[in-house]
């Protein structure tokens, strides 16, 4: 008989980081999918991308439909990435703290990190593609990926996380930019 799985809901809270850089955030978004807790249930994984890729269709119904890939952040982006990838049967690609010799490199920045410098390969004009991280703070690593994509020729079409701190103007500056933040959860960091 198959086993039945209760999953619980998504859930995300701040901690401080012990440790940090003088460039560093403070604080951390640890959240129900990251494994930091507590074991992670494929199940889990699954059904966070097909919430995700759900979304991502009632907020952009006219350009879900025209996504050529996913495009997620090292680290904190791969899992959400490989679940919505799947859910919504696109592929994905990652972008790396790795500068390599391969054509269409894109660099961008990501400014409260240690390592700052950022790349994503293949990058071609007309591309039409879904950012898509773990969680989103100030919003400044995902507009300075925007520029940069378009500056490449890209079509970036949305940006979609797992949480969003609300608290931090990320959705104001992406906005800005004229793209969509679809967030599956939100929280209120610190002040």
């Amino acid at each position: 008989m198959p086993e039945t799985v209760t999953l619980p809901p998504f859930s995300a809270r701040i901690v401080e980081r012990l440790s940090v850089g003088a460039t560093s955030r403070r604080e951390r978004v640890i959240h129900s999918l990251d494994g930091l807790e507590s074991p992670v249930h494929p199940d889990t994984l699954a059904s966070t991308g097909a919430d995700l890729w759900r979304l991502l269709r009632e907020q952009l119904p006219d350009g879900a439909g025209s996504v050529d890939f996913l495009l997620g952040l090292d680290a904190g982006g791969i899992l959400p990435t490989v679940s919505l990838a799947d859910a919504a049967r696109l592929p994905y690609k990652i972008a790396w703290k790795l500068h390599l010799p391969l054509d269409g490199a894109v660099r961008f920045s990501e400014p409260h990190a240690m390592r700052t410098d950022v790349f994503a390969y293949g990058i071609a004009p007309g591309q039409r593609i879904v950012i898509v991280d773990d969680e989103i703070t100030t919003g400044r690593t995902l507009a300075d990926l925007t520029r940069r994509l378009r500056e490449a020729g890209a079509v970036p079409l949305a940006a979609t996380c797992l949480v969003e701190d609300t608290t931090r103007g990320a959705r104001a500056l992406l906005d800005e930019l004229e793209l969509p933040l679809v967030s599956l959860t939100t929280i209120k960091g610190p002040a």
